[in-house]
């Protein structure tokens, strides 16, 4: 296959990386991401996946070679290993990762590893049962930590923990977790708090910083050391533990934007493309996927798509508006 000219946006942004979102279907309720009750979409409607993996191959053609698979829970989708083995076939992609709850990972970690999934994310705000009731608004938590273990037995080698700490939920949960990952020796990323939640619950004054939360690892354990940037267009700002047990990065999306470096698509499971995690604007690949369009047609659409990209997404200016769609119909 022929690459073609890369994904460049009018700022200079060369676009890498695929997030591919398999469902808006979720075992939990967490309420900053989704509404408690919700009517998911026909199951018609999403993808299948050969024409994800056909939206993928065109996608590669023109530059991208990440792909993390997200939802919804991604591990609610039947038959996902599957579609990570089609993906993993496809010349050109170096890296599938996936982010997940961690429902169901105890479940499928062998089979995902063994279709050639590379990475895991996994979602852990807190190591309380009732904490994690009052965000997920369900039960879980040991299925979690389970999941985790398993994960780490057959023998995943880059597992990382995702928290996000919110002011008046877990404020008190971030040393634990700071904790357990140094037992574990797992990495771990604190989210800052985005108005992405279906309830309009969102306030500035909410969102604990990745500033803070530094400071307080720092007062319980010991100094953090900044690393040496990995890949410029990361979303996250890394340390390590100058005891050297452990490292700790920080997503700092409202307080410190990365816009200026991103380097990634988006497709929801309906086979919309979005630019940004918070545009108000979609391009509809379902359309010409499931209507007969041609590759070419396809390859215009995503280049259409990254020239429309904007410098940045605009939650500190006074005319922000959040999107329409919640993260869980989005894909984290």
């Amino acid at each position: 296959m022929t690459a073609l000219s890369p994904l460049v946006d009018c700022f200079g942004r060369v676009h890498t990386s695929l997030r591919l979102s398999v469902t808006d279907r979720c075992n939990l309720r967490c309420f900053y991401c989704m509404p408690e009750s919700t009517q998911f979409m026909p199951r018609d409607e999403i993808l299948s996946y050969e024409e994800i993996v056909r939206f993928v191959r065109v996608s590669v053609r023109l530059g991208i070679n990440k792909l993390r698979i997200t939802g919804g829970e991604p591990l609610v989708r039947s038959d996902l290993p599957d579609l990570i083995g089609m993906l993993r076939k496809i010349p050109g992609i170096e890296d599938i990762a996936l982010t997940t709850n961690g429902i169901r990972l105890s479940e499928f970690a062998q089979s995902l590893k063994d279709a050639g999934l590379q990475r895991v994310n996994i979602s852990l705000d807190t190591l309380e049962a009732e904490t994690f009731r009052e965000i997920s608004r369900r039960d879980g938590l040991e299925r979690v930590l389970e999941g985790i273990s398993t994960a780490q037995k057959v023998g995943f080698e880059k597992l990382r923990l995702n928290a996000l700490a919110i002011r008046g939920v877990n404020e008190r949960d971030i040393v634990p977790l700071g904790e357990f990952a140094r037992q574990q020796d797992l990495e771990l990323r604190f989210i800052e708090f985005m108005p992405l939640d279906a309830e309009n619950n969102w306030e500035m004054n909410r969102v604990i910083s990745g500033a803070d939360i530094r400071e307080t690892l720092e007062v319980a354990f010991c100094r953090l050391v900044p690393l040496e940037l990995r890949d410029r267009s990361q979303p996250a700002v890394d340390y390590r533990f100058e005891d050297g047990r452990g490292r700790i990065g920080f997503i700092n999306s409202v307080t410190e934007p990365f816009c200026s470096t991103c380097n990634r698509l988006r497709l929801t499971p309906e086979g919309q493309i979005r630019n940004c995690l918070f545009s108000r604007v979609e391009w509809d690949a379902c359309a010409l996927l499931r209507s007969g369009g041609s590759d070419q047609d396809l390859e215009h659409l995503i280049r259409d798509c990254v020239r429309s990209k904007k410098t940045g997404h605009g939650i500190d200016s006074d005319d922000f508006q959040k999107p329409a769609r919640s993260m869980y119909q989005i894909g984290g």
